[in-house]
């Protein structure tokens, strides 16, 4: 038998990127509400309560609104979208090749990522754990993402103002994703973010310069490509890639189509003494809806990458 999955907000981009991912999907089968009755809150707390999982693409407060709408004793087991219980007890980390598949696995509540931290964190995470990047740095991220990752009011932002060739935001420098990067990474400080928008609909690109020569305790350039290679050797979905034929360029495009994959790169100068970091990702993808639907595949114990774009 089918579980059911209720996507709490599936008419917004991440929702109807999933929707789209488990209408392929065999093992699942979606509860669907009317536009009247994704309005009421009755037949939402009805939904909520009745589905094997909920999928909530929500904003932050009305996240939590729907967590308070699921009755004590409901079996419903949750994956949030949103940023509301990403840092939150009892909730676990929506990303399996940082926390474990098996810990997704055994989850009743499931934080999903948010899209840059999926970059950063793929990229920092593994080499503080192994000691070769310290905690302490004062780390920076440059990123830039498409439009779709602002959802509904950016997207129709871009399409009303057609001229807009470059969207710098987060001047007040406390942007929502910097929590989370500094305790999911293990760090100090929290980073400087220098986020981004372009005129694309999605993919992303983030970045993290790093100044070797003058850290007080971080491997040299090949260790760290060496690294993430060997922590990432089993994932089907995340590539790290070598130094012997470095790309002139890293480009994202206007039409480029949707992706759950992360490209991993590591390039550094000829002394190894200064290095970037990269990370490419499909916002809505591994950065989006395609980790809802990891995480979902590993908690309903199915393939983990059935109905994914890899």
């Amino acid at each position: 038998m089918a579980h059911t999955v209720f996507i709490d907000g599936a008419e917004g981009t991440t929702g109807l990127e999933i929707v789209d991912r488990l209408e392929q999907h065999d093992a699942f089968e979606l509860v669907r509400l009317s536009n009247a009755e994704r309005k009421d809150i009755d037949c939402r707390r009805a939904a909520l309560n009745f589905a094997d999982f909920a999928i909530l693409c929500l904003p932050d407060d009305a996240a939590r609104e729907a967590v308070a709408l699921l009755d004590e004793d409901a079996g419903t087991r949750i994956i949030d979208a949103s940023t509301a219980h990403r840092n939150a007890s009892g909730w676990i980390y929506g990303f399996p090749e940082l926390v474990g598949p098996s810990v997704i696995a055994g989850a009743a509540r499931v934080a999903n990522p948010g899209c840059y931290p999926t970059g950063f964190l793929a990229l920092v995470a593994p080499l503080v754990r192994a000691r070769l990047l310290p905690r302490d740095w004062p780390y920076t991220v440059n990123a830039v993402s498409g439009y779709s990752g602002g959802g509904k009011s950016l997207v129709q932002r871009f399409a009303e103002e057609p001229d807009i060739a470059y969207r710098a935001y987060g001047f007040s420098l406390d942007h929502k994703h910097l929590e989370e990067m500094q305790k999911k990474a293990g760090l100090a400080h929290q980073p400087v973010f220098a986020p981004a928008v372009v005129p694309a609909f999605r993919g992303m690109l983030v970045e993290v310069p790093l100044a070797i020569a003058a850290m007080r305790s971080a491997a040299e350039p090949d260790k760290l490509r060496e690294e993430l290679a060997r922590y990432y050797e089993t994932s089907a979905l995340i590539t790290v890639h070598d130094d012997e034929e470095p790309p002139a360029e890293l480009i994202l495009r206007t039409d480029s189509a949707p992706s759950d994959r992360l490209d991993l790169w590591v390039f550094a100068d000829a002394q190894g003494q200064t290095a970037r970091l990269v990370a490419r990702l499909d916002n809505l993808g591994k950065g989006a809806s395609g980790a809802a639907v990891q995480s979902l595949n590993l908690m309903a114990g199915c393939d983990e990458l059935a109905g994914l774009r890899v």
